[in-house]
């Protein structure tokens, strides 16, 4: 059985950290994400759940604007060759659909299978779903991926 969003959200207040939610309709992509936040301040998210050549699964967290050159990443994470991860191993492995990836997916990565690789200063991301973003500190964000048994790579993309 996968968490949800309200399961995540008790989550991060039984580790006490601080977060807020803003709910807004469904959104598939950056620009649309971009049209309908209006003045939520900080940094926004692009998450790529990724597979490499040799079977091993990542998830990519970056800014929103970022270009990702997975040639160049594939050298810099030292992994084989990457490509997109299947829809299906997504819901397998972490629970959620595709325009819901994010950090907090790792929540329903049980045998802990995803890399973690973080981008620098991110603080807004969809809570398991695409119809809100929550906004969490670096360091909030950093427990949570710990209390979820992952040593994230904090990497500048």
């Amino acid at each position: 059985m996968f968490a949800n969003s309200n399961a995540l959200i008790e989550r991060l207040e039984k580790l006490e950290i601080e977060t807020q939610t803003f709910y807004n309709p469904a959104v598939h992509t950056v620009e649309v994400a971009k049209a309908l936040r209006g003045a939520l301040s900080g940094g926004h998210s692009k998450n790529l759940f990724l597979k490499d050549k040799k079977g091993c699964f990542w998830l990519i967290i970056t800014l929103e604007d970022k270009a990702i050159d997975l040639k160049a990443l594939r050298r810099l994470i030292r992994s084989a060759q990457l490509s997109l991860g299947k829809p299906d191993k997504l819901q397998e492995i972490l629970g959620i659909l595709p325009g819901a990836v994010t950090p907090f997916s790792i929540i329903n990565d049980k045998k802990q299978l995803v890399k973690v690789v973080l981008d620098q200063d991110l603080l807004n991301f969809h809570p398991l779903v695409n119809t809100a973003t929550t906004q969490i500190s670096k360091k909030g964000l950093l427990t949570f991926i710990e209390d979820c048994g992952h040593k994230p790579i904090i990497l500048t993309l």
